[in-house]
């Protein structure tokens, strides 16, 4: 065991194990989770513009939530992506402008407005979902079945932890 000659912290051997961030394991995962969000800004590019060529990357998320989860009140759609009320109001705007999303007073609160996809705008981004998950069973092909359950539980689980 080697000790440090300056009696720094830096120099003993349980500082890098304490951290943890040094270990083989949280460099892998530093490593494929920086390719891993690297292309899928990528692909979120490609997929808003299959939706539509004029939406920004950034509001697809927003799609795919109202998709997944119906009407929803804007505010809980900031909460959700994480922006400003400036921000979200902003694109809704340009959603309504595509005619994608409608936006209507909310019943139970005349200050909130409910969003929701339009028909249109839900055909659209169910086509792009689709097409997506047909990409991705060509690239996981020769992966077995439970393999692809057992990594979409564990990015479920990754995105859980992220949450705190």
């Amino acid at each position: 065991m080697h000790e440090g000659g300056n009696g720094g912290a830096a120099d003993t051997p349980s500082e890098a194990p304490a951290s943890g961030v040094e270990q083989p394991g949280f460099l892998a995962l530093e490593r494929e989770l920086t390719v891993l969000l690297r292309r899928a800004r990528a692909s979120q590019g490609e997929m808003s513009r299959e939706v539509h060529p004029d939406l920004e990357p950034s509001a697809y998320g927003l799609l795919v939530r109202l998709d997944e989860c119906g009407e929803q009140r804007a505010t809980e759609l900031a909460a959700y992506i994480g922006v400003g009320k400036a921000t979200m109001s902003r694109q809704l705007h340009a959603l309504e402008e595509l005619g994608l999303v409608t936006r209507e007073p909310d019943p139970a609160d005349g200050r909130a407005w409910l969003v929701a996809l339009t028909p249109e705008g839900r055909d659209r981004v169910s086509r792009v979902r689709e097409a997506r998950r047909v990409r991705y069973a060509r690239s996981l092909a020769d992966w077995d079945a439970g393999e692809v359950t057992e990594l979409a539980r564990l990015l479920h689980q990754l995105n859980r932890g992220t949450d705190r």
